[in-house]
């Protein structure tokens, strides 16, 4: 039973994937489709939950124990993955019906991306990671196509498609040069060669850039952005929010992976010469290009894309960290994605919330004067911007908070992140209070079209549950902390 147990989140939405499938095709009422994607994915997070918190000690079966790990912390993002998942799914619920989309395959592929990203999360082996990593990217290609005579939505499917592949391709490079120089695929097994100095350095270093280079691709770090604005422009929203938030947890979950055991080892994390210093210049990079490229931005979806690739350098200061100070980061990192998972499904929800058919809002000129007019609607906007922004007492407060303490714990030549991540948070209050004062201090143009607010309960459900935990979390981040604390360990 403790084998089943371990891998009951992974049956279950993968079991339920299909049956979503079955009932699209069978069943002619759709009405209420989006509730079962949305109990699916919080029966698999539930588990996932439920393990984590209690403790309960799970054996990975012995089929698959060589290429996934059943762990804290594959639980921990099992949860950040199946609940992002199932607020994506109701967001959904009202987003399509509202514009005239209702073709319900698209919860049949976030489902299935959800999967992808589960098996990515918990992957050990350089065959596992690889799998889990194209089984959740090529749904996304897809969602982000989804609006199929939208020519923006297309431009940007292609765009990450084709960068998508590159980047797919440098990372199976990489794995190959990896097994070339080790003999091995499974992480421990990559991990104890290079510590046994049993592996040519100079193919370990080459794959070990090119490794981390694929992955920079899918947390959009800089220069690795290029297909970022594009696809999350052209994606519908919904789709926008399950990039923003769970494409992004499950690739620094497997980064945190890669760089803690295969190349935890003195040479390969090294200060002088190891990836330390360049995922500390990629950190730097990516958070003043992120910030100051939002600023500029007239589509607020392209400004929380650029927000988006900001977080990524706060996200890597937190990698960068663990070389020094171990769990402490790690944990930091962990809080941080689940602080940053619940603001950006709140921002992007209640964008949704804010538009109807026809009306859909998307730039700032669209959201002028919405607050005065609807201020039920704008509140969730404007605290999920609140969290994105790092303003107490919310949870992405405490994201970076304990982000920017594990890297002065770290010492030595970490202070200088810290530095730049807090002024580069300053810039970013610029552009997130932008939104606030069209919202509420903006008078539209005499011939705009006004935003109006869809009825939704799905949406309005979604926007309860993220608004809950992102004040939760900034309240009593404690019990949260503990969770990842458990998780790192």
């Amino acid at each position: 039973m403790s084998t089943w147990l371990a891998i009951s989140p992974f049956l279950v939405v993968a079991l339920g994937g299909l049956t979503v499938m079955m009932v699209d095709a069978f069943v002619k009422r759709k009405d209420e489709f989006a509730l079962l994607p949305a109990v699916i994915l919080c029966g698999g997070g539930a588990l996932s939950a439920a393990m984590l918190l209690n403790g309960v000690p799970a054996e990975t079966p012995e089929l698959l124990s060589p290429y996934l790990s059943v762990d804290a912390m594959s639980h921990l993002l099992n949860l950040i993955i199946c609940m992002g998942s199932a607020l994506c799914a109701l967001l959904a619920g009202g987003y399509l019906g509202e514009q005239g989309l209702e073709r319900y395959d698209f919860y049949v592929v976030l489902i299935f991306c959800a999967f992808g990203a589960m098996v990515l999360s918990a992957a050990i082996d350089l065959v596992s990671i690889f799998l889990g990593l194209e089984t959740m990217s090529l749904g996304v290609y897809a969602l982000v196509a989804y609006r199929r005579g939208n020519r923006r939505a297309i431009e940007g499917a292609i765009k990450y498609f084709l960068l998508g592949s590159f980047a797919a391709a440098i990372f199976l490079f990489g794995s190959a040069l990896l097994y070339g120089a080790t003999g091995h695929t499974d992480l421990g097994g990559i991990g104890a060669a290079i510590a046994a100095d049993k592996a040519d350095a100079r193919l370990v270093m080459l794959a070990m850039f090119m490794v981390v280079a694929g992955l920079a691709f899918k947390v959009s770090a800089v220069p690795f952005h290029m297909w970022t604005p594009d696809a999350y422009e052209g994606a519908v929203t919904p789709a926008t929010t399950f990039m923003a938030a769970v494409v992004k947890a499950a690739a620094f979950a497997v980064m945190l992976r890669i760089l803690m055991v295969c190349f935890g080892d003195p040479v390969s994390a090294g200060a002088a010469s190891g990836w330390p210093p360049a995922l500390a210049l990629l950190a730097v990079i990516t958070m003043v290009y992120g910030n100051i490229a939002a600023v500029y931005q007239c589509s607020v979806k392209r400004m929380l894309a650029y927000s988006s690739i900001a977080h990524a350098g706060y996200l890597l200061i937190g990698v960068v960290a663990i070389f020094r100070v171990g769990e402490t980061a790690v944990s930091a990192v962990l809080f941080y994605l689940m602080a940053y998972t619940v603001s950006n499904l709140l921002a992007f929800g209640s964008l949704i919330a804010l538009g109807t058919r026809g009306k859909e809002a998307v730039s700032y000129e669209d959201l002028a004067g919405a607050g005065r007019r609807h201020p039920l609607a704008a509140l969730p906007f404007v605290v999920g911007l609140l969290s994105l922004m790092g303003f107490p007492p919310t949870a992405g407060f405490f994201g970076k908070y304990y982000i920017f303490n594990a890297a002065v714990q770290a010492g030595g030549g970490m202070i200088w992140l810290v530095v730049i991540g807090v002024l580069t948070s300053a810039v970013a209050a610029y552009y997130y209070l932008r939104v606030v004062v069209y919202l509420f201090m903006k008078e539209p143009e005499p011939e705009a079209a006004l935003s109006v607010p869809m009825r939704s309960g799905y949406v309005v459900a979604a926007l309860i549950a993220s608004a809950f935990l992102v004040v939760m979390m900034g309240i009593r981040p404690g019990g949260y902390l503990a969770m990842a604390l458990t998780a790192a360990s």
